[in-house]
């Protein structure tokens, strides 16, 4: 049996593009606050580069030792509009800079946390901080920045969702590719280690380690032996095979943080794909029964996809946590991409979709002649059905100056390519010009 578990793990990375998406090391900077902001940016340099010095050499010596493949390290740090704010400047950027500097220094992947909560209401250093976001992107390679404009508990912060808009407008126009290493949330999370939204929550500890695995492959491969079986036997194969990958991430998770002397955190089971055949979560919803991700079914399929991810996730490991979930990027996923030109998915029906999965409307490129207040627009219906499900969602849609409908866009790596998608000509502009707050639904209020 021993001989049969191990060799179905090798198949698992060989055949079914198992990997561990990232081992992600959040740091507190709650220390590193200072008046002086050239102070407060070495401290924050000086404390990242000891506590994740060791951490590119520990994944790949995991990656080594488990034969399991670690695509990213990252670091996760907290929100910087927290820890800048005591220094009273007027531009943020340069903080933005110390991130860059650290990340490349301890040679991880991405750094998140360029970010701000402002989901009731906005202090100075929100202001600050999001007014430099397209500079502060345009300035650097690794950093990751998100902005948490709504909650359940709060409602939807409508003066953030207009200005949001703008910003994802003005950085597009600086570079379109700020926009994939931001994102706009409504209930965001503090133990998120899949970027570009993750930040170290500050009720976490001062240093921890937290888990991203990725099984699309995997879990399409278990439902091509049920095929033709009812959808109760589709759904415990999901969950027993998340079971068994949520299992190998708690086991890099914690030998992880052993040997860097951290807190073991959460293992997030999102199913993430990348533009890679076979790694896809559309082909998942099409083996379930669909002939393309899009038709009617899909939202169903999806739904419970992603609760029986989350049930055999819990089932293996007390530490699930982060979004947990499927992931439905456009750019990311071959098979999206593949429904997309075909016709059959679009803005609308990806919108549906959220309601029932992790996160929201992800890696969406649209032409880059959209308004801003379309933008913001797309931003509060996001946020809205966040609010009403009591879920996190969000949106990463990225402008794309020169380009229109059916045109397609390459962004590399992990990011994959996305065709440009047709978005509603009809305007929000004076529903957004309102401002305020949409109040929080009623069943917010249970204590």
């Amino acid at each position: 049996m021993e001989t049969e578990k191990i060799m179905e793990t090798v198949r698992m990375v060989s055949e079914e593009k198992l990997d561990l998406r990232t081992i992600t090391m959040g740091i507190s900077l709650l220390d590193c606050i200072d008046s002086d902001s050239d102070r407060a940016c070495q401290k924050i340099y000086d404390k990242i580069t000891k506590k994740a010095k060791d951490l590119v050499r520990v994944g790949e010596e995991i990656e080594t030792e488990f034969g399991i493949p670690v695509a990213n390290k990252r670091i996760t740090v907290t929100p910087i509009s927290l820890i800048a704010a005591a220094s009273g400047d007027h531009d943020y950027v340069k903080y933005a800079l110390a991130l860059d500097r650290a990340a490349k220094t301890v040679g991880v992947d991405f750094i998140g946390g360029y970010s701000a909560l402002v989901q009731k209401g906005y202090q100075n250093g929100d202001k600050t901080l999001i007014k430099s976001l397209p500079e502060a992107l345009t300035q650097t390679d690794l950093v990751c920045a998100s902005v948490n404009v709504g909650s359940t508990r709060t409602g939807i912060n409508m003066d953030a969702v207009k200005e949001m808009g703008e910003v994802v407008k003005k950085a597009s126009e600086l570079d379109y590719m700020n926009n994939a290493k931001m994102v706009i949330f409504c209930n965001a999370v503090e133990d998120n280690p899949f970027m570009a939204g993750g930040f170290h929550g500050v009720g976490e500890s001062d240093v921890v380690i937290n888990c991203g695995v990725s099984g699309p492959g995997v879990v399409k491969a278990a439902l091509e032996k049920v095929k033709g079986e009812s959808m109760d036997v589709v759904a415990e194969t999901i969950k027993k095979t998340a079971f068994k990958v949520t299992r190998m991430g708690q086991l890099v998770g914690t030998t992880a943080a052993k040997r860097l002397g951290a807190k073991f955190g959460i293992v997030d089971l999102s199913l993430a794909p990348t533009a890679a055949i076979g790694d896809s979560i559309a082909e998942i919803l099409e083996e379930i029964g669909l002939s393309s991700v899009g038709a009617h079914g899909t939202t169903a399929a999806l739904a419970m996809l992603n609760d029986a991810v989350k049930k055999g996730g819990i089932m293996a490991c007390s530490h699930v946590g982060g979004l947990s979930g499927a992931f439905i990027p456009v750019s990311e996923d071959a098979g999206m991409i593949k429904a997309v030109n075909a016709g059959y998915l679009n803005v609308s029906k990806l919108e549906a979709m959220t309601a029932v999965c992790s996160v929201g409307l992800d890696m969406i490129a649209v032409p880059g002649d959209i308004e801003a207040s379309t933008i913001s627009g797309m931003i509060a219906d996001e946020a809205a059905i966040g609010m009403i499900n009591a879920k996190t969602t969000a949106v990463r849609v990225i402008p794309v100056p020169g380009k229109k409908v059916g045109d397609t866009v390459e962004f590399g790596g992990l990011l994959g390519y996305a065709p440009i998608m047709d978005v509603s000509h009809a305007s929000s502009a004076a529903m957004i010009s309102r401002g305020g707050t949409i109040p929080a639904p009623v069943h917010s209020f249970k204590n």
